[in-house]
């Protein structure tokens, strides 16, 4: 692992405009809008993403989705060890290109849903104190991979991610807000969730459709909340909200229609001290543990 400072001038930044287009016109290289390639330019927003994930030289960083290498340029900087994992292989010379002065700097070929995360680690982030992932994940795809890295209990200390702000809005929401639901749920399980910045879609190039949001979110060492069985507390709430304007009652009964009758449903409910009438968007984390714990014993 590298040590000592990184001086600033050690490389060409690629985050303007016009640095990324004449690097594009040298690769010849064309965006992909299936891979959701929108290039961040902005060295603001970039740095204010890297110093929100507070990294030092003994920081190992996980970039997923490092397109020309923009932000990949700036972790490299900070961290000691970055492994930024890219799909599509036209980018490898273009990272081959922007990333040449970093030494501390890994590119993986791959599919971060089918990479042997494990391995990642053991080979990459051995010597490194802390690992985070810092990256402007692909939009069409951010929940999905956020889920498979919190799932595989990797040792983590954060994730730092740019994601379509509407996203955003629903994994940091709150019970008896519009944007609260499963995905909320399924997050903040795992993780302590919150907002860091809003970016405007004319950083990128090309500008995508959508606004973005960047979000911390910082792993727990132990649930909010204890459940039994965190298979039947995960799939109780993604049931409780198949049908937002439905009542939890109505959700459940469709959900264990071939177990339970609507007279053990409510009474399930009741026993916890949830109303048949209420719906999902109303209850905590702790009222669907409570449940998910009560049924689990039943």
């Amino acid at each position: 692992m590298s040590t000592g400072e990184r001086p600033p001038d050690a490389h060409q930044s690629i985050a303007t405009p016009a640095r990324m287009r004449q690097l594009m016109a040298r690769h010849g290289f064309t965006f992909k809008k299936s891979l959701g390639q929108n290039f961040l330019v902005d060295g603001n927003t970039l740095d204010n993403i890297v110093g929100a994930a507070r990294l030092t030289e003994r920081s190992g960083v996980l970039e997923i989705g490092p397109g020309a290498g923009s932000l990949t340029q700036k972790l490299a900087q900070a961290a000691g060890k970055v492994v930024a994992v890219e799909i599509d292989q036209r980018m490898l010379p273009v990272l081959a290109d922007t990333l040449a002065p970093f030494d501390n700097v890994a590119v993986v070929h791959g599919d971060i849903l089918k990479i042997d995360l494990d391995e990642l680690w053991r080979t990459h982030f051995a010597n490194c104190a802390e690992v985070s992932v810092v990256a402007n994940l692909p939009y069409y795809i951010t929940t999905p991979i956020v889920l498979a890295l919190l799932e595989r209990r990797l040792q983590l200390r954060q994730m730092v991610i740019m994601m379509q702000k509407e996203v955003a809005e629903r994994i940091v929401a709150s019970p008896g807000s519009r944007d609260y639901g499963s995905l909320s749920i399924a997050v903040q399980y795992y993780c302590d969730a919150h907002e860091l910045l809003r970016v405007p879609r004319t950083v990128f190039m090309p500008p995508p459709n959508v606004d973005s949001s960047v979000i911390g979110l910082v792993v727990r060492s132990e649930p909010p909340v204890q459940v039994t069985c965190e298979t039947t507390f995960f799939a109780l709430v993604r049931a409780s909200f198949t049908q937002r304007r439905k009542t939890i009652s109505n959700n459940l009964l469709q959900f264990y229609k071939n177990r339970w009758n609507r007279a053990q449903i409510d009474a399930f409910l009741e026993a916890v001290a949830i109303a048949p009438s209420a719906r999902a968007e109303s209850l905590s984390m702790n009222d669907f543990a409570r449940l998910s714990n009560y049924l689990t014993s039943i």
